[in-house]
């Protein structure tokens, strides 16, 4: 949504997950350190997207090639460094569910009975929403995104 926002086509995002899910596993699995994992999947997910930008806003390369690009790299590099550890189980972070919350039929469990990650998600995806919406950086960054569609939208005339 960010990428979307700010006017950016970033169609690596898959890859620069996946390389942050088996980073942050692998982490997890050879540390025993959950924090560990987690920082280290987020600074993978970071070292892919400096990588897009560095090729695409800096060498001034096709977004969508660069993006599908980093999509294939980054399918094909988790799956090469994660190949010796499939089938390896890690202990995950325990669910807290919110008292009264969690006892809502149907969606109780499904969104109150989850652990604190899912959690700072929820808050993550409303802070971003104000941002956008209410912020003046938010809006601002609003419009330069909408500068490439027009100037797209004028070239198809």
């Amino acid at each position: 949504m960010v990428c979307e926002k700010s006017g950016v086509l970033n169609l690596g995002q898959e890859g620069m997950m996946l390389m942050g899910a088996v980073i942050g596993f692998i982490a997890t699995l050879t540390t025993g350190s959950l924090l560990l994992g987690f920082i280290l999947a987020i600074l993978s997910g970071v070292v892919m997207s400096m990588l897009f930008a560095g090729i695409a806003l800096g060498l001034n390369a096709n977004q969508v090639a660069t993006g599908l690009a980093l999509t294939i790299f980054g399918t094909g590099l988790s799956a090469f460094i994660g190949a010796d550890f499939v089938g390896q189980p890690i202990e995950g972070l325990n669910p807290y569910a919110i008292p009264f919350l969690s006892d809502i039929p149907l969606i109780g469990k499904m969104l109150f009975a989850q652990d604190l990650i899912v959690y700072l998600s929820f808050g993550l995806f409303a802070a971003i929403y104000w941002f956008f919406k209410s912020s003046r950086a938010g809006l601002t960054v609003k419009a330069v995104g909408k500068i490439p569609m027009l100037q797209m939208l004028s070239a198809c005339r």
